[in-house]
């Protein structure tokens, strides 16, 4: 009993801290492989791990395979399907008298998503391009019952959170320099989630390097700014620094 307390009080100090944060720290590490199966057609596997709480704790990592298809020049679509496992964030309950109710720890959870998006882009000088990409994803997260502890009763007791299921559209406006056998191609790019209303915003900077012809790496940096988010979650905004690796052939 002693033990499952002091795990309590301890857990109500962490609680605190991200009450008095405005922003956390991440970053972003991704791998990709490309093959080109013709002119229009590629295939694709990709994987990304994510850190928060100022590179503390690990957020995410995820795994997927998709396909582009370009129909003509300027236009590009793409689908796929990715399964991410997640570190959701702990969770606390108040009573109406504002004392504690129950404690959700962190816990791992996997989901499923699956995407569609056209993506046009349209030359505003030799070197200059913007491009805006319209995506639709549908997310699933499956049951799984997790522990949380009873304040009252101080004790750790059973909880299942529901499978839901998630749709939203992801709107992308890119501005890139893209000047023809250089080593660096800048970009900037801002994204809206929407899902009835906007969700968060992402505001990227970076640029690739042409290592080779078949060899890619991407640097960026990026501000995701939180909306709407639900009653009692703790969702902060997020800065990240981004390393990404892509191999075509």
């Amino acid at each position: 009993m002693k033990r499952f307390r002091t795990i309590a009080l301890l857990s109500l100090s962490t609680m605190t801290l991200p009450l008095m944060a405005q922003s956390e720290a991440g970053m972003m590490m991704e791998l990709g492989v490309e093959k080109k199966i013709s002119k229009k057609v590629s295939i694709g596997l990709d994987a990304e791990l994510r850190s928060r709480n100022n590179l503390k704790t690990m957020d995410r990592w995820s795994i997927g395979l998709g396909a582009e298809y370009k129909p003509m020049k300027g236009v590009k679509v793409a689908a796929g399907y990715l399964l991410l496992n997640d570190n959701f964030r702990e969770d606390i309950s108040y009573k109406t008298d504002g004392s504690y109710n129950n404690w959700r720890p962190s816990y791992w959870g996997i989901r499923h998503r699956v995407y569609a998006s056209v993506t046009g882009s349209y030359k505003l000088t030799k070197n200059l391009q913007v491009s805006l990409r319209e995506r639709w994803q549908y997310t699933y997260r499956p049951e799984k019952t997790v522990e949380r502890w009873d304040f009252d009763n101080y004790w750790w007791e059973d909880m299942v959170r529901n499978g839901k299921g998630k749709n939203q559209l992801r709107s992308r406006l890119q501005l890139e320099y893209d000047k023809k056998h250089a080593l660096l191609t800048p970009y900037i790019s801002v994204e809206l989630y929407n899902s009835w209303a906007v969700e968060k915003i992402r505001y990227t900077a970076g640029t690739n390097i042409n290592l080779a012809k078949q060899h890619t790496l991407n640097v960026y940096y990026r501000f995701q700014n939180m909306h709407n988010v639900a009653a009692g979650d703790y969702n902060p905004d997020m800065h990240y620094i981004g390393v990404g690796y892509k191999f075509k052939f």
